[in-house]
């Protein structure tokens, strides 16, 4: 049994299709399971989140009879009254000791590119806790250390994609931050591959090409048919701004200012696509997927694909 956390998300969503296709047995910790859409069906169901991982029947219930433990799930935001450091550092550390005490085998844990104790953003900081309580573990454990993954409708994507209807596009500070961004279909392939491989390891995941934060804006926008002209905004207005509609709209707000500094950190790797391509995953460029052109394109080199 493997238990999935993050099933509604755009990797999380790619990776359930294909474990259930593989033929494996899914447990989702999910608090909409509609969100699961058809598949709901298909699974076994714990309600819950990262918010109720400080419940013991609530773990002890999520694990039971679980092999495999595949944590994706995360928030860029704190869900008051938790904050990031809870529901992404301390929830992972819950649920690796619960898995340890359930006599789980594995543990497969997204972090982040970058991740470290002395990041600017307590989301890095929060994604470091979490994968240093996963390294230590005496589980065979996998991390997958992803730069932005992105697919063609999410939020970041429609959103650039609702800008362009303005006169210009604005990007939160100067927009020189790097990426190498990851399509979730190529990050869920890589998942699926490591879980055939086993062994355990640490696999930067990272996209074909390297792009700053304003060159992904100015490519979403000209796919759209609206290229726009860019406006940096000066970060205190920026967090002037997003203060201000977080004060009106509360929790419902489109972005926060923790959302939009994370805009201000760079994620790449040394190795690029080298890991990616060690589990047999050839990453498309993020123009490929927004252009149409993933259905065109050789899915794999080297080993076959275990999808």
């Amino acid at each position: 049994m493997i238990l999935l956390t993050g099933a509604t998300g755009s990797t999380g969503s790619r990776l359930l299709e294909r474990l259930l296709e593989a033929g494996e047995s899914v447990r989702c910790l999910v608090r909409e399971p509609r969100r699961l859409g058809p598949r709901r069906v298909d699974v076994q169901i714990t309600m819950g989140d990262l918010r109720e991982l400080s419940d013991p029947f609530l773990l002890r219930q999520a694990m039971r009879g679980v092999d495999t433990v595949i944590h994706l799930a995360a928030s860029k935001r704190d869900q008051p009254p938790y904050r990031v450091e809870e529901l992404n550092g301390l929830a992972t550390v819950r649920l690796v000791e619960a898995a340890e005490r359930a006599g789980a085998g594995r543990f497969v844990y997204f972090s982040a590119l970058n991740a470290s104790p002395v990041q600017r953003t307590r989301f890095f900081r929060s994604k470091w806790t979490g994968e240093q309580a996963v390294r230590t573990s005496p589980l065979e454990t996998t991390i997958f250390r992803p730069s932005v993954v992105f697919d063609e409708s999410d939020p970041w994507v429609h959103l650039v994609r609702r800008l362009s209807f303005l006169p210009v596009v604005p990007v939160a500070g100067d927009g020189r931050s790097r990426y190498q961004p990851i399509w979730a279909d190529d990050a869920a392939r890589a998942v699926m591959a490591a879980l055939k491989a086993g062994g355990g390891g640490t696999f930067d995941l990272a996209g074909p090409e390297t792009m700053t934060y304003a060159d992904i804006s100015d490519l979403v926008a000209s796919l759209a048919g609206r290229p726009r002209p860019l406006w940096r905004v000066p970060l205190p207005l920026v967090h002037l701004g997003l203060e201000a509609l977080h004060g009106i709209f509360g929790e419902a707000v489109f972005a926060t200012w923790q959302e939009a500094e994370l805009m201000q950190v760079s994620m790449t790797s040394d190795v690029g696509t080298a890991h990616a391509e060690s589990l047999g995953v050839n990453p498309l460029s993020m123009t490929e997927v927004l252009a149409g052109k993933a259905s065109a394109h050789p899915r794999s080199h080297g080993r076959a694909d275990p999808g």
